[in-house]
Parts: C-alpha cells; sequence; structure tokens
C-alpha cells in the first residue's frame, strides 16, 4: 500500500467549502468579465468538487512548486483556466490578485489557457482538448516506473498521485480515448480523473453528438468508475477515497455538475461556456449567492485556511526530505543518480560506447539507430520509450529490457499499441513528470496522427524524442499512403522542433547525441530515418550541431555551385557532384545537411562558410516537397505531389532521383533555365 494513498483525508468545515466554491465562482466570473473574454461556465460548476479535492486530498508545497515528491494537478479541461488560476491564487502560490485581474492580457501569468513554465503550479500545457488527459496518464507511468526503479524496503521517496479534472469535451477526442485504453491496460492506480459531466458543449446539449455511456466504457478500458453527485461533500469525499485505494487500476470521477452554476438566467445552458456573464448577470449571480457585489473579492476568513494549507505542504515536503536524506543514506548511488536525473542531467558517460561505422559499409539509417539507441538506453538508466506497434520497423527496442506493465512496472520497452496521437501526449506527461527521458516512434508519415501532442511538446520545450522511420518514397510497395511527402517541411515548421534527417550511419549518432542533449529550454526532436540501405559516407560527421556541413568537393580551384542534400539524398548528390566533374568539368561542393534548424541558428560566419554567399547556383535534392527550400537554394529536386506503388528503385527513376538527372537539373540551373 502507498502512504501517499493511506494519508488521511485533511478535516475542512462544510462552512471553509461554501466559501471556496463562491471566492472560485466569484474569481472566474470577474476575471472574465475583465477580460471580456473566456469561459465561466466550467470553473463555476466545477469549484465545489475541486475545493473538495485540492483542500481534503492534494499534497503540493506551493513555496515549492516543483517538489519532485508533490501530487500533480492536470486542468485537462484548460478552457477552464480560470478554476485552476483561483485555486493556485487561494492556495497560496505566487500568483496574485493583480494577476487574476490581468486574465488574458499580453505578458500575464494568467494566460487563456493553462500554460506551462507561464504560471507556477502550472503542469502541462493543456487547450487542445485531450491532450491533458493523455499527459496525465504520461505522468502517472513515471511515477509507477521511478518508484519501481528506485524505491527500497523502508525507504519510498517516490509516492505521488496524478489528478486532473476532465470534461465532456475531452472525453470526445480520440487521444483522450486512446490513452484511457493505454492507462486501462497497464493499470495506473495512481491517476485520479473528476469528470465535469455537465452536459453542456458550446453548441449545446451533448444530446446532440455525445450520449454514449461513458462509465461503461471507462469500465471496459479496466478502470474504476464512481458516479457521484458533485455538490455532494462527502460523496465526492468518499469517491477519492476510494479511488486512492485502488493502486492497480485508474480511477474516473463522474461528477454530475451544473455549467455556470449559480447563474440565475444562465446556468445548466451553452451562454455560460464561452462568454463572459455580462454585468448584470455578475450583479445578478452574485446576490443570489449572498457575495459582494466588489470585483475579485476573497474573504480574509480564508487567510487561515491557506495558511493551514501551506503547513502542511511545507510539512510534508520537510517529511519526504527527512526520508530522502536517509535513502540517501542508505543508497547513495541510487540518491545521487535519482537526483541527477530529476534536475534533468544526463548520466556521466551516457555517450562513450556509442557504436562506429566505417566508409564502404551500407544499412539503414533506422538499422543505425537501433545500435546507437540500445548503446544510450546501456547508460542512460532511465531512458525509456517504444513505438506505436512497429517496434523492430522502427528499431527503438532496448535489448534486454523488459516490456513496461504492471507486472514489470521497472520495464523500459513500452508498447503504446497502434495510438500515435496518445503516445505522444504520454511522452509529453513522462517529461514533465521529470526524471526520465522519453522516446517515442512510428513511420514518418503517420506523424499526422501526433501533431497535436507534438506541437505542444515544441510548445512547452520538452525534451522528447521522436523516431520517425520510412522517410520517404524509398520505401517503396506500400504506396503513397505509406510515403511521406509533406512531412519533413511541415514538422520544420514547428517552432523549438529540431528535425534531423541524419545522411548516414554517422549521422544518425550524432542525431541521437544531439537529441538527447537539448534539455528542457530547448524543445523536441524528430530524427527521420530510412527504411533503405544508404552507404557510409567518407568525410561523414558525428555530430549534427552545426545543422549542416561541407561533406565534399573537388581538390583545389574555384567551384561552380552547391548540391545541397538531407538523408539518403547526401549519397545520391555525392554520385552526381563527381558525374558534374567527370564528364562536364563542373567543380561542385556537396553539403549535408541534417537539420535545417540548426543551420538556421549556426553563427553566420559559419553559414557563409558552408553556403558562401557568391557561390552559384545552390541545388537542394531531398525526397519532399520543395516548400521552404528557397531561402537556401536557387532551385530544387523533389517531390511536389504524391508517390505510388512501385519497388524504389522504378520510383528513384521515374521521380528524377538518379545521378543522371541531378547533374542535368544542376546544369539547367547553371545555364539560368528555370524548368526542370
Amino acid at each position: 500500500m502507498s502512504a501517499r494513498a493511506e494519508r488521511p483525508a485533511r478535516p475542512v468545515d462544510p462552512h471553509t467549502l461554501d466559501l471556496l466554491e463562491k471566492t472560485i465562482q466569484g474569481l472566474a466570473m470577474d476575471a472574465v468579465e475583465t477580460a471580456r473574454s473566456g469561459h465561466p461556465g466550467m470553473p463555476m460548476g466545477m469549484a465545489r468538487p475541486a475545493a473538495v479535492l485540492w483542500s481534503r486530498f492534494l499534497v503540493a508545497d506551493p513555496a515549492e512548486p516543483a517538489w519532485p515528491d508533490r501530487d500533480r494537478f492536470v486542468l485537462s479541461a484548460g478552457h477552464g483556466s480560470m478554476l485552476l488560476y483561483a485555486l493556485l491564487h487561494l492556495h497560496g502560490y505566487d500568483l496574485s490578485l493583480d494577476d487574476l485581474a490581468r486574465f488574458r492580457q499580453w505578458g500575464s501569468k494568467t494566460p487563456g489557457h493553462p500554460e506551462f513554465g507561464e504560471t507556477p503550479g502550472v503542469e502541462v500545457t493543456t487547450g487542445p482538448l485531450g491532450t491533458g488527459f493523455a499527459a496525465g496518464v504520461g505522468m502517472a507511468l513515471a511515477e509507477r516506473f521511478l518508484a519501481a526503479r528506485y524505491n527500497r524496503p523502508g525507504h519510498v521517496v517516490v509516492d505521488h498521485f496524478v489528478y486532473g479534472i476532465v470534461s465532456d469535451g475531452d472525453l470526445m477526442e480520440g487521444v483522450s480515448a486512446e490513452a484511457a485504453s493505454f492507462a486501462g491496460h497497464q493499470g495506473l492506480g495512481k491517476l485520479v480523473y473528476l469528470y465535469d459531466a455537465n452536459g453542456i458543449s458550446i453548441d449545446g446539449s451533448t444530446d446532440l453528438a455525445f450520449t454514449e455511456d461513458v462509465r461503461a466504457r471507462f469500465e471496459a478500458y479496466g478502470w474504476h468508475v464512481a458516479v457521484v453527485d458533485g455538490y455532494d461533500d462527502g460523496a465526492v469525499t468518499e469517491a477519492l477515497a476510494a479511488a486512492r485505494r485502488q493502486l492497480e487500476r485508474p480511477s474516473l470521477i463522474v461528477c454530475r455538475t451544473e455549467i455556470g452554476r449559480g447563474s440565475p438566467h444562465k446556468a445548466g445552458t451553452a451562454d455560460v461556456h464561452g462568454a463572459p456573464l455580462g454585468a448584470d448577470e455578475v450583479a445578478a449571480t452574485k446576490r443570489a449567492m449572498g457575495w459582494p457585489t466588489d470585483p475579485f473579492h476573497v474573504p480574509p476568513a480564508l487567510a487561515s485556511y491557506r495558511e493551514a494549507f501551506l503547513r502542511d505542504g511545507a510539512k510534508a515536503r520537510s517529511d519526504w526530505r527527512a526520508h530522502f536524506d536517509a535513502y540517501a543514506a542508505a543508497e547513495p548511488a541510487l540518491a545521487r543518480e535519482l537526483t541527477d536525473l530529476l534536475d534533468g542531467k544526463l548520466p556521466d558517460g551516457v555517450f562513450d560506447d556509442l557504436p562506429r561505422f566505417e566508409p564502404g559499409a551500407s544499412l539503414a539509417t533506422r538499422k543505425a539507430g537501433k545500435k546507437v539507441l540500445a548503446a544510450l538506453g546501456a547508460r542512460h538508466p532511465t531512458l525509456l520509450g517504444g513505438s506505436a506497434d512497429l517496434t523492430a520497423s522502427n528499431g527503438v527496442g532496448l535489448p534486454g529490457e523488459p516490456a513496461q506493465g504492471p507486472n514489470d512496472p521497472a520495464g523500459r520497452n513500452v508498447h503504446f499499441g497502434v495510438r500515435e496521437h496518445a503516445m505522444a501526449g504520454i511522452c509529453n506527461g513522462l517529461a514533465l513528470h521529470g526524471g526520465v527521458r522519453p522516446y517515442d516512434a512510428t513511420f514518418l508519415v503517420f506523424s499526422d496522427f501526433m501533431r497535436g501532442c507534438l506541437r505542444l511538446a515544441a510548445l512547452m520545450k520538452l525534451p522528447v524524442l521522436h523516431v520517425f522511420s520510412h522517410d520517404s518514397f524509398y520505401l517503396g510497395e506500400d504506396g503513397p499512403t505509406h510515403q511521406p511527402v509533406e512531412h519533413l517541411w511541415s514538422l520544420r515548421a514547428i517552432p523549438n522542433l529540431d528535425v534531423v534527417r541524419p545522411a548516414d550511419a554517422n549521422e544518425t549518432v550524432g542525431a541521437f547525441v544531439h537529441a538527447l542533449r537539448r534539455g528542457p529550454e530547448d524543445g523536441p526532436t524528430a530524427i527521420c530515418l530510412t527504411r533503405q540501405a544508404v552507404p557510409v559516407l567518407p568525410g561523414s560527421r558525428r555530430d549534427v550541431t552545426c545543422g549542416a556541413y561541407v561533406l565534399w568537393e573537388p581538390d583545389g580551384g574555384a567551384r561552380d555551385g552547391v548540391l545541397i542534400a538531407t538523408g539518403s539524398e547526401v549519397a545520391l548528390c555525392l554520385e552526381a557532384a563527381r558525374r558534374l566533374e567527370t564528364e562536364h568539368g563542373r567543380r561542385v561542393r556537396v553539403v549535408s545537411m541534417p537539420c535545417v534548424e540548426a543551420f538556421d541558428r549556426a553563427d553566420p560566419a559559419h553559414r557563409d562558410a558552408v553556403l558562401p554567399p557568391a557561390l552559384r547556383p545552390r541545388l537542394v535534392v531531398e525526397a519532399g516537397v520543395t516548400l521552404g527550400w528557397c531561402r537556401y537554394a536557387d532551385g530544387a529536386v523533389g517531390l511536389d505531389h504524391f508517390g505510388a506503388s512501385a519497388p524504389a528503385a522504378d520510383l528513384a527513376e521515374r521521380f528524377g532521383f538518379t545521378p543522371e538527372a541531378v547533374a542535368a537539373r544542376f546544369l539547367a540551373l547553371a545555364e539560368g533555365e528555370t524548368g526542370g
């Protein structure tokens, strides 16, 4: 049994709960009214169940919001952000009434949807519905994994819950269904969600589109489910207490609530979902509540409650610190390792055993990536992840490691199943929790299924590693449904995401090193790998941090232009450049550009050394759409159309990805022609 699970509920009297509920409702109405924008209905309707959860069960220390063994709270229904901001203010976090009054304004700590890193106490950026649900699953998975790896008999230093509030909209989105199925299969018992079942969405009653039996669905997923009146404090308290005892399965507490509770004319309607109540209705609601009409009112009586919450949190953290000190004395190596990992440090020697590849060999970069990941996994104890049912194809299984699951919670091979979107969201939660370095994998074309959570990883600057194999039309016979065309530039369009497409096995080493060196101030990395074998190139580099470099050029004399390429097309350009020299007397430089984003950030002197402004023409070759290359190249050989089902060699011939075709395109460009 978990000590946190056995911790008794804090005694909170009904009058204090009344004050908390009404204060949250008042603050939500006032902030939305002041901003003339926002969603007051959900905070007003869920204020009471949230107050019960926070006042009686949540363990956190607002003085140290990042304390590792705190309970996590995820507001997946991010449109109701004023509920979270009000809770944070009332419980002593560094969020003032002035901050609440600047809701949704430039530079405020209270943006329209909760944003990780902007507001103390906000654990995850939410807004796109269902993504917070998935992130919470990842947090619970991280808690169980770290507990299994680092706790020892008599020394429990990882023991906390992940709580959250989810909405009808969250449960309609497919990502939450994927994540819920995964969580139930995994038996993540430290995950407890309150479901705000108010029956209203933006269009009106959920009867318009959402009439399923949620309880039956989640029970079928393997969840513990309770259904309560959200305004019955005793029922909500007992449901939470029972959920905390369900350590072998996650819990969903269905709270029957009323959106906009307290509003005389708008409660229970879609009118209160996503718009201010209006001054008259705010005044009428406060009168009906028996609440002062002055804006942003917080009763002085709540000061003693806040102080008690702060004392309890400080004591919980202090007790944990004492437990950790005893753990460090008994298990010094494990304690140091865990501390460093929670601080985001890479283990010493993590890059010591990386494989080396000699020119003349030939192998797919996905197979090189498998060797690199295995070497990193042997050195990094909490590098964990997996694939969307493509482990062997992606090459991401860690050798000798068991599958993650309730029977082996320390396992590092995570089988996400065919659930790409939830996979990305779960990895976001793993990264947000801290202490682990997550990775996921699928075919590049299926990154489309992940995009919402992938984008959020970039927005939060989470160091998640995404491995995308089968990166071009060269996968051949599977045809255009599986052949990525627009995906490289689609991913490159996401701020903070580094997209690395290595040319060969050595650049693949550099891609993984680059990804692991990116920290919480940098963001995620997508590594795009070939299905087909490619040669290990003479002069290729194991360091891609510069973004691009000169791979080859003829000895001596002036240069007549540049061929730029990524991935498998680098070898193609090398052949074309040699043909240009021997058959046409053209002396052409070959530049490998594995990471456009890193090259964009590079020192201007490096960029000019690789691509001298006067050295023209520049022709780029990449097996994808040419959109975006205009800033570095004068022309492109690409694929501005979908692929086809045929052997890879036939496709290369027909699509113009041969040394002869590339050389001809360069000559045409050099002679001032624009076609081809």
